[in-house]
């Protein structure tokens, strides 16, 4: 059966073809199109609609006039149909011969467009490690073409994953981790604020069918089968408080001679108020001063070292980064709920831990076996709490920044979340060469994503404030073009998987 003509090329340049659409048929925002030729046929998404019209403006303006004071009773266009029409306005994004290349040519002088369909999209195959986003999405149509990117790739290069509030940012990234969590090729630690990726109270990662194996819990008040979140505080060291808190060189050179001096027992020595040479005392006030308001951690009037925030601990906790560590290692996901932990501590616990497993790449690196290792991604909420322009040029830069700058080259990787994409320097921007980008009704956010997205989106800035919940538009190196896609809400995905594999399971019975 022949795929219905939508509309008719009858204008335009190669970033901007003038579309008439067809009457009765629906060309929408977003719309991927296709225009067919002797050679194959090239793909156009559609990022303006426009009215059109054979009639003058003084004409229509008299004509409604007419119509809207009365006096213009059974008064209609001649031949409506082709008077009054709608005019899109669309780029190409590919051309498709024997394989997809960007395109570089214009579509035939009035070729006919249909509406994209399955068979056009064949090149969208399954990746050797793949991360899944959603499916195919023209306008609001579903196209029932899945949608995956190389996890070994995307990961590595890190992600973005930009939006305003209740688009589905985390829907998104639980989404993408189920479908990880079986393959055991990726370690991933996710540093959770809202608690809300395993899944304690309802649907999450928990209920995977491989997460005994592959998924790791850890809380301060855990529930049955998961870990206790306490790390010894004899496990911070200096370095982990670079561009967490913001210290003064005094200070910061307090923090080093305490280290020198007592190596994993600084803190509590700051904590104690113990005298070090160099070190002024009003330094050594504030220091103190740092530890217990920011962290918890001082000395009780008995002369015993207590941490009030609960995920410190000064006789516990020894081998708790060790452990995550080995576990990203071996390729499974941690998650951190750090929901009781406020920023700078939950900034903290992680700063550790990612400081950790870069060091230990980097050593791999130079021994030659980075190679052997899985790739290990940080997913951090609000990324500009690390990776903002004002936190950078205040405070300095931390292990997040030096990840998204130089974590490639060790295969350690950043999801970054955020609703602020303005506040991430460019030069961050640009290493996050993966975007997945939901709905943003802010213009300043919409044109700060465009400036750096992968491929061009220049014309996008209405496709992307029209995004409702659950679309997207992923940008990436890594992809043909910048593929729109539909993403499943996290239940339903989790609910379609069980089935997949019920059925799996009733042929190889049957068979």
């Amino acid at each position: 059966m022949a795929t219905e003509v939508c509309g008719q090329i009858i204008a335009g340049l190669v970033g901007k073809i003038l579309i008439r659409e067809k009457s009765g048929q629906r060309i929408e925002l977003g719309d991927l199109l296709v225009a067919e030729d002797k050679e194959g046929y090239l793909m156009l998404q559609v990022f303006d609609l426009i009215y059109g019209s054979q009639i003058t403006q003084l004409a229509r303006e008299m004509i409604s006039g007419m119509n809207l004071e009365g006096m213009g009773a059974g008064l209609e266009f001649l031949e409506p149909q082709l008077r009054n029409y709608i005019i899109a306005e669309a780029q190409g994004v590919l051309r498709v011969t024997e394989k997809p290349h960007v395109p570089k040519v214009l579509p035939e002088f009035f070729s006919t467009v249909r509406h994209v369909e399955a068979k056009d999209l064949k090149f969208l195959t399954v990746p050797p490690n793949p991360v899944y986003l959603g499916k195919v999405r023209s306008g609001t149509k579903v196209i029932d073409v899945d949608v995956y990117l190389d996890g070994e790739e995307a990961l590595r290069h890190h992600m973005l994953v930009p939006s305003t509030t209740g688009r589905g940012k985390s829907n998104l990234v639980k989404v993408m981790l189920w479908s990880i969590l079986g393959q055991n090729k990726f370690g991933i630690l996710v540093l959770d604020p809202h608690d809300e990726y395993y899944g304690r109270n309802s649907k999450g990662l928990k209920d995977h069918k491989d997460a005994k194996v592959n998924l790791l819990y850890y809380s301060v008040n855990p529930p049955s089968g998961a870990n206790t979140l306490v790390i010894s505080v004899r496990s911070i060291e200096p370095d982990h408080l670079n561009g967490i808190i913001r210290l003064t060189d005094a200070q910061e050179d307090g923090v080093r001679s305490y280290f020198q001096m007592f190596g994993r027992d600084w803190i509590e020595n700051i904590a104690r108020g113990t005298d070090v040479q160099g070190v002024a005392r009003s330094t050594r006030v504030v220091l103190q001063r740092i530890f217990r308001t920011r962290f918890g951690i001082r000395v009780d009037d008995q002369g015993n070292l207590v941490c009030a925030n609960r995920v410190f601990s000064e006789s516990a906790g020894e081998s708790t980064i060790s452990d995550i560590v080995h576990s990203l290692e071996g390729g499974k996901t941690v998650v951190l709920d750090t929901s009781k932990l406020g920023d700078e501590g939950e900034l903290l616990v992680g700063s550790i831990i990612a400081n950790e497993i870069l060091e230990r790449y980097q050593g791999y690196k130079a021994d030659g076996t980075l190679e052997e290792k899985p790739t290990v991604s940080v997913v951090i909420e609000e990324a500009p709490r690390v990776l903002g322009q004002d936190k950078l040029e205040k405070i300095g830069d931390n292990v997040y920044s030096t990840i998204a700058r130089e974590g490639r080259k060790f295969k350690v990787g950043l999801i970054a979340i955020t609703q602020i994409t303005s506040a991430i320097p460019r030069d961050i921007l640009t290493n996050l060469n993966t975007k997945i980008i939901l709905g943003n009704e802010m213009s300043t956010e919409r044109h700060s994503i465009i400036d750096s997205a992968a491929q061009d989106l220049s014309d996008n800035d209405r496709n992307i404030a029209s995004l409702d919940k659950g679309e997207a538009i992923v940008t990436s190196i890594f992809t043909k073009f910048a593929v729109p896609i539909q993403i499943p809400k996290f239940e339903d995905y989790v609910a379609s998987q069980a089935t997949q594999v019920t059925m799996k399971e009733k042929v190889r019975f049957t068979g």
